[in-house]
């Protein structure tokens, strides 16, 4: 299919699944071939037939770990010394922090004043040197290209890396061996490299199994460039941190838009609602970007009902406060 392009001042440069079969076999040993479950409770309360993919058991609680590893052990020994700079709410950091830490590269995050404190330890029991920065997202991302510039280090972005979406795409490898003939596959965006993967894979080996986004209301650039064609800056208030994303990126975009079937809102409650479900059905630990595909799947019943549908569980590093949330 071909990618439709969105503006940008220079090449883009797109993974294959070449390269997510090339990262499968690079990754070997450094991340977990996370397990996929079924549970009864969340069959009934979506009258679907779910399949949980379980990224909140990968190595560091999510599944950046992937994406990072795989851009890390890509870059060259002369790369690596210059040392690499991320930005970050936290998983994508604790993924580049934990890739940093196997390849003995210094590692320097940029993430928002007031981080979730799960997060904030993770990435520095990693090792990596930590700044604070900014209220958002947008603000850490802006420092740390400064830092990158100013520096030489590699700046690590989230999005617009096609090492990065080429390891994610071996989680979605994986799903559709553990859990063929999937109907859909529901998968949360912030800066799109999960979805980008998901749909670059199952296009190669599932064709007939559609992707579908999700992201918060509360933080809608993806789903706004994706529907318009145009990349978009809009509100970014979302208390999911894994989506607290305001803006839509060059790469994820063009891929989401050749490869996905839709994207859509849930807003915070119904991520919060989700997040309950998963611990009381499913007896497992959800961050709020982890629970969005389940929210999605819960917002449209009719949509998804009878149907056999993979969600992402993308990340279980949840805080107290979140937590308290969903059982309150």
């Amino acid at each position: 299919m071909t990618l439709a392009l969105l503006p940008t001042a220079l090449p883009l440069v797109f993974p294959t699944v070449a390269d997510v079969l090339a990262a499968q076999s690079r990754l070997d040993g450094m991340v977990v071939r996370t397990p996929v479950g079924e549970y009864p409770e969340l069959d009934r309360a979506t009258d679907a037939r779910i399949v949980v993919k379980h990224e909140n058991l990968q190595r560091t609680g999510a599944f950046k770990a992937r994406g990072a590893c795989n851009l890390l052990l890509s870059m060259s020994d002369a790369e690596r010394a210059r040392g690499v700079i991320a930005y970050s709410t936290g998983n994508h950091a604790q993924g580049v922090a934990y890739a940093a830490r196997l390849t003995g590269t210094a590692c320097t995050i940029v993430m928002p004043d007031d981080p979730n404190p799960v997060k904030l330890r993770a990435v520095l029991d990693q090792g990596a040197d930590v700044l604070l920065h900014g209220a958002t997202f947008d603000d850490a991302r802006e420092q740390a290209t400064a830092l990158a510039e100013a520096s030489g280090a590699r700046l690590v972005g989230a999005a617009n890396e096609p090492d990065i979406i080429a390891g994610v795409g071996t989680l979605y490898l994986e799903l559709l061996q553990q859990a063929p003939a999937l109907d859909a596959i529901v998968v949360p965006v912030g800066g799109g490299s999960g979805a980008a993967a998901a749909g670059l894979v199952a296009a190669a080996v599932a064709p007939r199994t559609q992707v579908i986004g999700v992201q918060s209301a509360a933080s809608p650039a993806a789903h706004d460039s994706w529907h318009t064609g145009t990349l978009v800056q809009r509100q970014n208030t979302t208390r999911a941190e894994g989506l607290a994303v305001g803006c839509g990126f060059e790469v994820t975009q063009a891929l989401m838009r050749a490869h996905l079937t839709d994207l859509v809102l849930v807003t915070d409650d119904q991520i919060t609602a989700a997040q309950r479900l998963y611990l009381t059905g499913a007896r497992t630990v959800a961050e709020g970007a982890g629970a969005a595909a389940l929210a999605a799947v819960l917002a449209d019943p009719e949509r998804f009902a009878g149907r056999r549908i993979g969600v992402v569980c993308s990340g279980g590093n949840a805080s107290a406060e979140e937590l308290l949330r969903a059982l309150g």
